[in-house]
């Protein structure tokens, strides 16, 4: 910026009147450079070519985030530490700058992250609204935050479909979660039939809305999204990456909607459907793809490990 601002007073000082038109140009390229360090140095984001999603907002990137869903698996507390520790092996020098977490069932957190140190973050697989009182079998928020859990899911379908889980007491997960200072991947998606009436933005609108609402802009920072399209989930079937990219561009304008452009574009949007080492790659060269949330593949550390350690591929128009 000093360079440039000598060559703008040289500039300055010419008689030449052919100056004037480069003398404000100078002027708005140095302003433009100051804005873009002013940016880098406040809200923590880089204007890179490094591993960070870039937005389709000019300048501000994303930091990748591959994420497991171990579900109802494995079996035995010695299977899940034996699964963490060869996961934990893959995350190396290779790995790229990227966050690795794995979401467990409650009784083997403690366990898996002994197994893995520091190396990948150990989330829950849900928590209960609530903080206290007669709910038997239920998990408050700060009982996971008291074992040091950061990351909980809320809103998976499974939970929706299977255990009945409403909006309404998804964002009750979403906000009880913030509240307790910890963090929240809210899952949306449309099932099939959805999907094949062309619905699938509107679904993901109203869970969207309905699962943030009365959550403030400032704490978005501790919210990742993850789409995943209900008819992928464990049928071996994946969203293609161009149909992917279309519902996760559509999403990010949904949180622009909500609180505003910046926000939207410094929120992590993840896809989850039947992930493999084999769609991994192409899924993450889209510019609104910014990691995985990964089922059955989870489970396997050779699979999971080469999903972590993906590689990019070039996106032809």
């Amino acid at each position: 910026i000093n360079q440039l601002e000598k060559i703008t007073y040289n500039i300055n000082i010419s008689s030449s009147s052919c100056c004037c038109i480069l003398r404000g140009q100078m002027k708005l390229l140095i302003t433009t450079v100051t804005l873009l360090l002013t940016i880098k140095e406040s809200a923590g984001f880089t204007v890179s070519t490094g591993s960070t999603r870039h937005s389709t907002e000019l300048f501000v990137t994303r930091r990748p985030f591959i994420t497991g869903n171990w579900k109802l698996n494995p079996q035995t507390r010695d299977e899940a530490v034996k699964l963490a520790k060869e996961i934990s092996n893959s995350v190396g020098s290779q790995t790229l700058n990227v966050d690795v977490a794995l979401f467990v069932p409650y009784v083997f957190i403690e366990a898996t992250k002994e197994a893995v140190d520091s190396k990948i973050e150990i989330g829950a697989e849900g928590v209960c609204p609530e903080i206290q009182g007669a709910f038997t079998g239920a998990v408050s928020a700060a009982m996971l935050n008291s074992i040091g859990v950061k990351w909980v899911l809320a809103g998976h379908s499974e939970r929706r479909t299977i255990f009945g889980e409403t909006d309404e007491y998804i964002n009750g997960q979403c906000l009880k979660l913030i509240e307790e200072g910890m963090a929240v991947m809210l899952c949306v998606g449309e099932t099939e039939s959805e999907y094949e009436s062309n619905l699938a933005d509107a679904i993901c609108a109203v869970q969207l809305k309905k699962g943030l609402a009365g959550i403030k802009k400032e704490d978005m920072d501790r919210v990742a999204i993850a789409y995943e399209p209900v008819w992928a989930i464990g049928t071996g079937k994946v969203a293609t990456p161009q149909v992917a990219q279309k519902v996760h561009a559509s999403c990010r304008r949904i949180l622009a909607d909500m609180f505003d452009q910046s926000t939207a574009d410094k929120t992590r949007i993840l896809y989850g459907g039947s992930v493999s080492p084999e769609s991994v790659d192409e899924l993450m060269a889209q510019p609104d793809i910014d990691g995985a949330l990964v089922g059955g593949a989870s489970l396997s550390a050779e699979k999971f490990g080469r999903i972590i350690n993906f590689q990019p591929v070039e996106v032809h128009a």
